[in-house]
């Protein structure tokens, strides 16, 4: 029979830190660092004429799970804050962890990152801008990019619905909770019900619209990928829902049956990927209309996306809880400056890749360069910025 969580088992009302978790969520801010220091030197971009094929691995490796991965992360404590603060003093602290720093980077980081693609691109003699003219241009005529920071302003928005969501019922959340304690020694259960709600928010609307749409409103940098809109809403509430009961206790419990069987899930994870490529493979070599692939092609691809993220999402959070007393020296130094590495990391990425661009470098000495240099002025300038009071509270 299904076990409703006693008072030991609900929701703690102090915050709750679990190491692994900070660890999982550490390890994706890396995968955002090695995923845009790579993508340049990829065979599908336009980027350095300097390319390795395994780059691609790489880059499918991590598009295949890893945003949809931080939604989910971002919303385990979603219905802590929410009980104990109230959906008005969740969402301003939200929007000056989220807000704020997202209209910093538009305004500020992004224009900085993306002006060595201005003077790389540009042809000579029909601009003459300096920065400040690039930036007032970026932002009046455009095109303004957000980056890496279309995460936070979707996220912010996910954050206003569960606070919508817990103002008309926070019993709502619980119930959610509810179930997925249910599932707590039954991962085998949780995982096929979890790639059940991964394929039905994918499918359909990468079926309408494929994968390279992006749905923008005009003049403003509010992107997001148009298939993807109800994945990443579907990962971020059933990370509410996981998170809605003890954390300690539920289906990510450290010594619960899910981490024991981090193989099972590596397995599927490995399956799914390879799946991918043979489609990808498909797609680049028998498919007579790239542009436009056959229904099949594209049902196959979403799929094996789906299943693939869904068991990336197991695999990940499973081998963080099942070896949590194990040494993670890097991650652990490096977890109180994940968020701001991850805010300012695309202004040395563009900047190094820009450096290195004419020199005859073969392709991965071109990466080691980008990331490393990336990785450790990223993080060193996120140590400095976390010394000012404001900016700690914020990042």
């Amino acid at each position: 029979m299904l076990r409703t969580p006693d008072e030991n088992d609900q929701a703690v009302t102090a915050p709750l830190r679990i190491a692994a978790l900070d660890r999982a969520r550490t390890f994706v801010t890396l995968l955002v660092l090695l995923h845009h220091s790579v993508i340049n030197y990829t065979w599908f971009g336009n980027g350095d004429p300097k390319r390795w094929l395994g780059f691609d691995l790489v880059v499918l490796f991590n598009d295949s799970f890893f945003m949809a991965f931080m939604f989910f992360i971002s919303g385990l404590f979603v219905r802590n804050s929410l009980a104990r603060k109230g959906p008005a003093v969740f969402l301003r602290e939200r929007v000056w962890r989220l807000g704020v720093p997202f209209l910093i980077s538009i305004f500020v980081l992004m224009p900085i990152a993306y002006y060595p693609s201005f003077l790389r691109y540009h042809l000579p003699g029909t601009t003459d801008f300096n920065f400040l003219h690039f930036w007032w241009h970026t932002l009046t005529v455009g095109p303004w990019p957000s980056g890496p920071a279309w995460f936070l302003w979707v996220l912010l928005a996910l954050d206003v619905m569960a606070a919508a969501v817990w103002w008309v019922g926070p019993g709502m959340m619980d119930a959610l909770g509810r179930l997925t304690y249910a599932a707590r020694n039954r991962p085998m259960t949780a995982f096929v019900v979890f790639v059940i709600v991964s394929i039905t928010a994918y499918l359909p609307m990468h079926l309408a619209f494929g994968d390279i749409s992006w749905l923008e409103w005009d003049g403003f940098p509010l992107p997001i990928q148009t298939s993807r809109i109800l994945l990443y809403t579907a990962y971020f509430f059933a990370g509410v829902g996981v998170g809605a009961v003890n954390l300690r206790a539920g289906l990510l419990a450290e010594n619960g049956e899910l981490p024991k069987r981090w193989p099972i899930w590596l397995g599927f994870a490995l399956v799914f990927y390879v799946a991918i490529l043979v489609v990808v493979y498909a797609h680049h070599n028998w498919v007579a209309d790239f542009a436009s692939p056959p229904l099949l092609w594209k049902a196959s691809y979403g799929l094996a996306f789906a299943t693939y993220s869904a068991a990336m999402a197991f695999t990940v959070s499973a081998v963080f809880l099942r070896f949590a007393d194990s040494s993670w020296r890097l991650l652990d130094a490096l977890q109180p400056s994940a968020y701001g590495v991850f805010l300012l990391h695309y202004i040395f990425i563009i900047w190094l890749q820009y450096a290195v661009y004419d020199y005859s470098f073969p392709a991965f000495v071109k990466f080691a360069i980008v990331f490393a240099g990336t990785l450790s002025m990223s993080w060193g300038l996120t140590v400095m910025l976390r010394k000012i009071p404001a900016v700690a509270r914020m990042i």
